[in-house]
């Protein structure tokens, strides 16, 4: 299973961004400002743009597994070997401060937010569910 997550809107306070599914446009996400790491930026620039305050995970490709969150005591998506980060999930949220990092799914209906996050998440972890259930892997690709 492939997700993409295409960043569309880049703001002081936050990141709205486009979720595809197998190329297949999905719902919207929230994250925290896009402070332009990629897979390729050093440690040090990674922490230096945390110093900043709430930060989007680098843009790259990360492996995803259904695991437990301590956080929030549910099975979660977790993005795996985030450089810089630690414990990065897909979960529910609609406001920035919802998020120090991690990805909001829902929908983009009113600025600077997305609502529905709840039904959405549940949506995409059973479609996770699925194709893990057929053997396959899950990859998301931001950009």
């Amino acid at each position: 299973m492939k997700i993409n997550i295409v960043r569309v809107a880049r703001k002081p306070s936050y990141t709205i961004g486009h979720l595809f599914i197998d190329r297949h446009y999905f719902c919207d996400t929230l994250e925290p400002p896009d402070r332009s790491l990629t897979s390729a930026s050093t440690y040090d620039d990674i922490l230096l743009a945390k110093c900043k305050g709430p930060t989007a995970i680098p843009q790259g490709i990360y492996h995803v597994t259904l695991t437990e969150s301590p956080k929030f005591g549910c099975i979660l998506p977790q993005l795996m070997a985030v450089p810089g980060f630690e414990g990065i999930r897909i979960h529910a949220g609609n406001r920035p401060n919802d998020t120090r990092g991690c990805v909001l799914v829902g929908f983009n209906k009113l600025k600077g937010m997305v609502i529905n996050s709840t039904s959405i998440l549940r949506i995409l972890i059973d479609r996770m569910n699925a194709a893990i259930a057929r053997g396959m892997d899950v990859e998301l690709e931001i950009r």
